[in-house]
């Protein structure tokens, strides 16, 4: 999984898997749901993050080796 935050677009994009993306959904205006051919979420945009999400603070928990 990947979390990358572009901050020249206010957009936070979260990879869940690294996968050939062949539908993206609009979940609203401001919200879009990558899945791949199997209909399992690869990813999902937040436009506007800095405004919905508090992209400054990240916490990662349960890692597993």
């Amino acid at each position: 999984m990947k979390v990358s935050y572009f901050t020249d677009t206010d957009t936070l994009y979260i990879e869940l898997r690294d996968s050939d993306i062949t539908e993206s959904k609009d979940l609203d205006e401001k919200t879009i749901l990558d899945v791949d051919a199997g209909g399992n979420v690869c990813a999902i945009t937040f436009e506007h993050a800095s405004e919905r999400t508090d992209v400054r603070h990240l916490i990662v928990e349960g890692i597993a080796a």
